[in-house]
């Protein structure tokens, strides 16, 4: 049997053409390692390193909400969006703790009682501004024979088969205080209160049993308003 050795020359042209291969591996590896590092997921990762305060902008006006008072997840972001929904447990005017899980057979016994002030904010579009609406629409509907005067708020119902039928319209002059109520029926009645800053409206929520305290819902609604339109944390 006859052996075959390549000879230093040969030797030397075989490893000229494995360099080239073995360098483009290498450089393959290292391109698919920083692309995975990239695009993999870190929304876990960061969910625990959430800022206090997040800046967006609705209709061009800026607010500075508290990210744990945010209640949609997809809202959860900066910049510029069209509507954000939050909440805020009264009359600490802290974010709420995450809910309880409930179950069916503890859904009846594990009902909590309304202890927050929900709080819309969104583009107003040029609709009728609350102002305007409490000058010129609510007094069309106003059932004068029910107007009535108690603990420095004024109380107007509105006339039965009007829009805002079952409502009642509660204004006070100092601290300026303005807010359309359902009545109580099957559920505890609730109100809302609106008002205007730039391009953006915001509604105010809270249960209609809070009118006993209504100087500290009143108070409470102008924190608010100061803490988000301060400046960006």
């Amino acid at each position: 049997m006859t052996l075959f050795s390549l000879s230093p020359l040969a030797r030397r042209a075989r490893h000229s053409h494995l360099l080239p291969l073995v360098a483009s591996t290498v450089i393959g590896g290292c391109a698919i390692v920083a692309i995975a590092y990239l695009l993999w997921p870190t929304w876990n990762a960061g969910r625990g390193n959430e800022p206090d305060t997040l800046p967006i902008t609705i209709a061009n006006t800026l607010f500075n909400v508290p990210t744990k008072a945010v209640r949609m997840r997809l809202q959860k972001r900066t910049g510029p969006q069209e509507r954000v929904d939050l909440a805020f447990v009264f009359p600490s005017l802290e974010p709420p703790a995450a809910p309880k899980h409930v179950t069916a057979e503890t859904v009846e016994t594990e009902l909590p009682s309304i202890d927050r002030i929900f709080v819309s904010i969104a583009a107003h579009h040029d609709a009728l501004s609350p102002d305007e609406r409490l000058r010129t629409i609510y007094p069309r509907y106003y059932d004068s024979a029910k107007a009535r005067s108690e603990d420095g708020l004024t109380w107007q119902s509105f006339e039965e088969g009007s829009p805002y039928s079952n409502e009642d319209l509660v204004t006070a002059a100092s601290p300026n205080f303005v807010a359309r109520c359902s009545r109580d029926a099957d559920t505890p009645g609730m109100c809302m209160s609106e008002r205007r800053i730039e391009e953006a409206d915001l509604v105010f929520r809270f249960p209609r049993d809070w009118l006993s305290r209504w100087r500290d819902v009143a108070g409470a609604m102008e924190t608010l308003v100061a803490r988000m339109r301060g400046p960006r944390g």
